[in-house]
């Protein structure tokens, strides 16, 4: 495998992965209304949905409008899904946690309707090198097994 700690991997029943992601999502109008009372109710609402879907916070930041992660997603779950999720139940815990939430988003849309998500990994030239590295190894051991 490319990386050199093969803990940074994880497993499935049939896949080895490192799919990690950073999103960023804001509130709607870019209103500040995370407070320290909300900041609190949302990382614990963001960590139970992570929990839910073996998502793992690698790091997180939460601003009074918007909020930054940076998740090793599963393969087998779109990153649309991870954050619909995400933004889904947050926004439905928080708005019913606090009233003064509810009746400022009176449409019941804590977020806006973006998201900003980047890949994060190994980098074309590693992966091009463990290739050409791989290739080498299968020549070297099919030229050994010909050799009289």
């Amino acid at each position: 495998m490319p990386q050199d700690k093969l803990d940074k991997y994880r497993r499935q029943s049939h896949a080895t992965y490192d799919c990690r992601y950073h999103i960023v999502w804001v509130t709607k109008y870019r209103f500040h209304v995370i407070d320290q009372e909300i900041e609190i109710a949302l990382k614990w609402a963001i960590k139970d949905i992570c929990d839910w879907k073996d998502i793992v916070i690698l790091e997180g930041a939460v601003k009074e409008e918007h909020v930054h992660l940076y998740l090793q997603i599963p393969p087998k779950y779109s990153i649309s899904d991870a954050i619909k999720w995400l933004k889904g139940k947050s926004s439905e815990r928080l708005l019913q946690k606090f009233p003064a939430l509810k009746k400022q988003y009176w449409g019941r849309h804590l977020w806006a309707r973006g998201y900003f998500v980047s890949t994060v990994g190994i980098t074309d030239e590693i992966i091009r090198r463990y290739i050409q590295k791989q290739r080498d190894e299968e020549l070297r051991e099919f030229a050994g097994k010909w050799r009289p």
